[in-house]
Parts: structure tokens; sequence; C-alpha cells
């Protein structure tokens, strides 16, 4: 039998209380104040940096698709002549 503990039974006058519309208003506007003024702090990059990721992006997933495509042709072969003969 489980106890009113595991079931998170309790108090629930505590856990229940409803905040007023007002703190949970002022909270919101407060964390959107913040976050605004993290963004300000960031350092966005520029048109050239995001050129250069993108194309190391997209070199990078060219070499790995043809090492996976190589990599399943020589598998491919090997299943068909030396395990299905």
């Amino acid at each position: 039998m489980a106890r009113e503990a595991d079931l998170g039974g309790g108090n629930l006058s505590r856990r229940g209380a409803a905040r007023p519309v007002d703190e949970v208003a002022a909270r919101r506007s407060n964390f959107i104040q913040e976050s605004w003024a993290e963004l300000k702090k960031v350092e966005w990059p520029g048109q050239n940096q995001v050129i250069q990721g993108t194309v190391v992006v997209l070199v990078a997933c060219a070499i790995v698709g043809v090492y996976l495509w190589l990599n399943d042709q020589v598998w491919k072969e090997f299943v068909q002549k030396v395990l299905l003969r």
C-alpha cells in the first residue's frame, strides 16, 4: 500500500494556492526585461561569419555523406558475395 507522501499527497492548501495575477504579470514582465537585456549583450555574427559557418557545415555534410555512401557500397558487396553466397 502506497503512502500518502509517495503519492504526492500532503498539504494541498500550500501547493494549490493560486498566486495573485499582479505577481504573475510582474514576474513575466521582469523575465522579458531581463531576457531583452541579455540579448543586447550578445555579439551577433556578421554576414561573413554566417556564410563561412554555413559553408563549413555543408562541406562537412558532403564529406560525411560520401564516406557513408562508399562504406555502404563496400559492405553491400561484402554481404552479397561473402555472407549470402
